[in-house]
């Protein structure tokens, strides 16, 4: 079993960001301050700050041969998800994945069909064919 590698926490800003840089693909800083602004007031020297810091920190990468610098993320969502799900179970619900799992179902009505992939997910790890 692979250990995750060990990734910088981003800050809900950070994270709106790479929602749109998954979403939408590479992006300049104007492309995703364009798209940003569409639902959250902000500047474009903030958007820009907030893509320096995080190429420092190692969530994206600048690709600087164009005039225009391009940004692409550096972590996949999947990445982001599974250690912020580990840090939420680890101090918010005591390390229970138990607790975890039953308190996302309580927060929100959840479809027959995400049932039926839960189910198919917990099948298939308690068989280990899942990471």
């Amino acid at each position: 079993m692979n250990t995750p590698r060990e990734l910088p926490t981003p800050t809900d800003a950070q994270l709106d960001i790479l929602h749109i840089l998954w979403d939408r693909g590479a992006a300049t800083v104007r492309q995703d301050h364009d798209f940003l602004s569409q639902t959250k007031p902000s500047q474009y020297t903030t958007t820009l700050k907030i893509m320096q810091v995080m190429t420092e920190k190692g969530l994206l990468e600048r690709d600087e041969s164009d005039r225009s610098h391009v940004y692409h993320p550096l972590v996949t969502r999947e990445e982001i998800q599974q250690q912020m799900a580990a840090y939420l179970m680890n101090r918010v619900f005591g390390g229970s994945a138990r607790s975890l799992l039953v308190g996302a179902l309580g927060g929100k009505r959840t479809s027959k069909k995400e049932l039926a992939e839960l189910r198919q997910l917990i099948d298939e790890r308690e068989k280990g064919k899942t990471k």
